[in-house]
């Protein structure tokens, strides 16, 4: 599903992001939603979440 919008984003999915460092890079990091933190319906980016464990980036692909 697309990490555009933040409708297909719900706290406790499994997700994978892309971290600030590596957008350069296009590295991707899984992991489970505890916080949704971009307002906005949309974003062109990614959604940006803060997963289980702190770490903050943007939604590329819910699994």
């Amino acid at each position: 599903m697309d990490g555009t919008r933040r409708s297909n984003i719900k706290i406790g999915a499994t997700v994978l992001v892309v971290q600030k460092q590596d957008q350069r890079t296009g590295n991707l990091t899984e992991g489970v939603v505890q916080r949704i933190l971009t307002n906005s319906p949309e974003h062109h980016h990614g959604i940006k979440v803060m997963l289980e464990g702190g770490i903050v980036g943007r939604v590329k692909e819910v699994k």
